[in-house]
C-alpha cells in the first residue's frame, strides 16, 4: 500500500477568491514504512500574499520570486501521488487549492484529485477518535507524545513528516519518524490502547496482553505503594 502524506502552504484561505498553493511538501509511506521519497517544491503564486498568511508559515512574495510557476511543476506533483492514498489533515482545504490548480493548469487541466489518488482525512479521523478534544496538528503532538517544539512556523514539508508520524501512532501503527533528531528511524512501541484500534482496512492489530508473571510483579509492586503510603490509587 502506498500512502503519500501530503501539506500545502497558501497564500490565503479560499481558492474562489484567487488565492494560489505557495509551497507543496509529500512524504512516501509503503505498507507504513516511510521510504525516505518525497516531494517539496515553493511556486511563484504570481500575486500578494495576506499577511496573516505570512503570520502563519513565513513565506514571503520576495522569497518566491525567483521561484518556478505552478505549471512548471504539475506534470512531476501528479506523477509523484498518483496511485497513492493521500494522507491528509483538513483534507478539503487542500484539495480544494489542489484541483483548483489543477483546473488553471493546461497541462493537467482534466485532472481532478479524486480520480488519480484515494484520500485519507486525519482530521475527520481524530474528530472520530477523540470527540470533543481539540484535533489540530498541534494538539494531537501532544496527545501523542510527539516533539514538535523545532517547529515557530508552518511549513508543508514539516507538517507532513510530522503528520506522518501522528497518523501512524493515531492508526495502531510504529512510529517510524523520528523528529527528535535521536538517529534511529527504528519503529518504537506504542501503549496497548493504540494496540486495540482497528486499520482502515479492517485488520485486527495485535493486542499484547500482560503475562500472569508480569501481573503477579505488578500486585507486589502495588503491595508496597499501599503498606508505605496507606492507600494505592490504583486499587481504587
Amino acid at each position: 500500500m502506498r500512502q503519500i502524506v501530503l501539506d500545502t502552504e497558501t497564500t490565503g484561505i479560499d481558492p474562489k477568491q484567487g488565492h494560489r498553493i505557495i509551497e507543496i511538501g509529500c512524504v512516501e509511506l509503503v505498507d507504513r514504512k516511510l521510504t525516505g521519497n518525497h516531494f517539496h517544491v515553493y511556486i511563484n503564486p504570481q500575486r500578494d500574499i495576506e499577511q496573516e498568511a505570512i503570520n502563519v508559515h513565513g513565506i514571503t512574495n520576495e522569497f518566491l520570486s525567483d521561484k518556478p510557476l505552478f505549471e512548471d511543476v504539475a506534470k512531476d506533483f501528479v506523477a509523484f501521488i498518483e496511485g497513492a492514498q493521500l494522507v491528509i489533515h483538513n483534507a478539503p482545504f487542500d484539495v480544494g487549492f489542489m484541483d483548483f490548480e489543477f483546473a488553471m493548469t493546461p497541462s493537467v487541466t482534466d485532472i481532478r484529485t479524486a480520480n488519480i489518488c484515494d484520500v485519507l482525512d486525519t482530521l475527520v479521523l481524530a474528530r472520530k477518535m477523540h470527540p470533543g478534544q481539540k484535533n489540530n496538528l498541534d494538539a494531537l503532538c501532544k496527545r501523542y507524545g510527539i516533539d514538535n517544539g523545532h517547529r515557530s512556523l508552518h511549513g508543508a514539508l514539516l507538517d507532513s513528516e510530522i503528520l506522518a508520524d501522528v497518523y501512524l501512532i493515531m492508526t495502531g501503527g510504529q512510529k517510524a519518524l523520528n523528529l527528535a533528531g535521536r538517529g534511529n528511524s527504528e519503529g518504537n512501541e506504542i501503549n496497548a490502547d493504540d494496540r486495540r484500534l482497528i486499520s482502515r482496512d479492517g485488520i485486527n492489530l495485535k493486542v499484547i496482553r500482560a503475562t500472569a508473571d508480569e501481573l503477579a510483579t505488578h500486585e507486589a509492586r502495588l503491595d508496597i505503594v499501599e503498606k508505605q503510603s496507606g492507600t494505592c490509587l490504583w486499587r481504587e
